[in-house]
C-alpha cells in the first residue's frame, strides 16, 4: 500500500468535531475544559451543547475530580487541556480518582510533544505518556492522522474505562482513507520490509513514511509498523513483525524513556530479544523554536530519520 502525504489538516479541529458527533450520538457525554477551549477545540462542543461543557478555568486538578464525579454519577466525561497540564499537574487526580476507581473518565492532551514549538520547554509533555501507561486501568492512544482521531474519539465515548488520548498542535497530514477503522487491540501494518521494523505512531508516522520512501530509492527495505495504541500493546505483531527482520527502531515525539520505545524494549527483552535503537528525546527538555526546525534538530524529521535509520541498518549489517 502506497501513502500519498498531500495537504496538512488540523488533527485538533478533528477531536473537535468528533467530540460534537459523539455528543450528538449519545447525550451521557458531558466535555470538560481548563481555559483552553479554543485552543483544544473543546469550544466546538460548548457552542452546540451549553448545558454539557464545563469550563473549569485554570484548574486542571479541579476538572479531572469533577470529571471523576460525573462518571459516577453515569456522565461519559471528556477533559481536555494541554498535554503538560492534563498528565503532569493532574497525576495524582488521575492516579487516585479515575484510575484507582476506573471511572469512565476520557483525559485528552492535546499540544503533545517537541512540536509545540515556541511555547518551549515549559509547555512541551515529553513526558505524558510515560506517566500515563505507567498507571494502572489507563488505556493510552496516540492517533497519527485526523481520520484516526476521529475514529479513536468514537470508540472512546462507545467503550467503558479510563483513556489518555494524545494529539499533536500542528496540522497532520492524512494517512488513512475515509474508511479506514481504528481497532483497539491491533497494530497496524503500513508497509512490509526486510531490513528493519520501524515502529511508531502519532505524527511522526507519516515522517517515518516519507523517510522509508526515501531510502527505498537507495535499495533499503524498511518495515513501518503503526501502534496507536501504547497501552494495552499489541504484543503478538510486534513481535511477529520484529522477528522477520531481527533489528527495531522505534521513533516517537517523545522522551525515549518511558514511552513508545520503552514499551518496546520491555516487550521485546522479555520474549525475543534484539537490537533495538530508540530515536526520540533524549533525555532533555525542549526548547523554544519554530515546530518543524524542532523536528529536525531533534533528529525526527524525514529527512534526519532517513539519515539515521540508513546508518542504523549499515551498522547492523557489519555486527550481525
Amino acid at each position: 500500500m502506497s501513502y500519498e502525504m498531500k495537504e496538512r489538516k488540523s488533527i485538533r479541529s478533528a477531536f473537535g468535531k468528533a467530540l460534537v458527533e459523539a455528543g450528538r450520538n449519545n447525550p451521557n457525554i458531558v466535555v470538560l475544559d481548563a481555559d483552553l477551549a479554543c485552543s483544544t477545540q473543546t469550544a466546538m462542543f460548548g457552542k452546540e451543547f451549553p448545558e454539557r461543557f464545563f469550563d473549569m478555568g485554570i484548574a486542571e486538578q479541579d476538572m479531572i475530580n469533577v470529571a471523576a464525579g460525573l462518571a459516577a454519577a453515569g456522565k461519559i466525561p471528556f477533559a481536555a487541556s494541554f498535554a503538560i497540564f492534563a498528565t503532569g499537574r493532574t497525576y495524582d487526580q488521575i492516579r487516585n480518582s479515575v484510575c484507582y476507581p476506573e471511572f469512565n473518565v476520557k483525559v485528552v492532551g492535546t499540544h503533545g510533544g517537541i512540536t509545540v514549538g515556541e511555547d518551549g520547554a515549559s509547555h512541551q509533555a515529553l513526558e505524558d505518556i510515560s506517566l500515563m501507561r505507567s498507571i494502572p486501568n489507563m488505556a493510552v492512544i496516540v492517533p497519527a492522522d485526523c481520520r484516526e482521531c476521529e475514529q479513536v474519539v468514537k470508540f472512546a465515548a462507545e467503550n467503558n474505562g479510563p483513556m489518555y488520548i494524545r494529539i499533536p498542535r500542528t496540522n497532520v497530514y492524512d494517512i488513512f482513507d475515509d474508511d479506514y477503522e481504528f481497532d483497539f487491540t491491533k497494530a497496524k501494518v503500513i508497509k512490509e520490509g526486510t531490513d528493519v521494523t520501524v515502529i511508531t505512531n502519532g505524527e511522526t508516522l507519516a515522517e517515518v513514511i516519507m523517510a522509508s520512501d526515501e531510502l527505498e530509492k537507495e535499495g533499503y527495505s524498511v518495515q513501518i509498523l503503526h501502534a496507536p495504541v501504547v497501552k494495552p500493546f499489541d504484543d503478538t505483531t510486534i513481535i511477529e513483525k520484529a522477528k522477520q527482520t531481527k533489528f527495531v527502531i522505534t521513533v516517537e515525539n517523545h522522551s525515549i524513556i518511558g514511552g513508545l520505545g520503552s514499551a518496546v524494549c520491555e516487550l521485546l527483552s522479555c520474549y525475543y530479544p534484539m537490537p533495538v535503537v530508540r530515536f526520540g528525546i533524549n533525555d532533555t527538555f525542549g526548547q523554544s523554536g519554530k515546530w518543524d526546525e524542532l523536528l529536525d534538530y531533534y533528529g525526527l524529521s524525514a529527512n534526519k530519520l532517513a539519515r539515521n535509520i540508513k546508518k542504523q541498518i549499515d551498522r547492523f549489517r557489519l555486527v550481525k
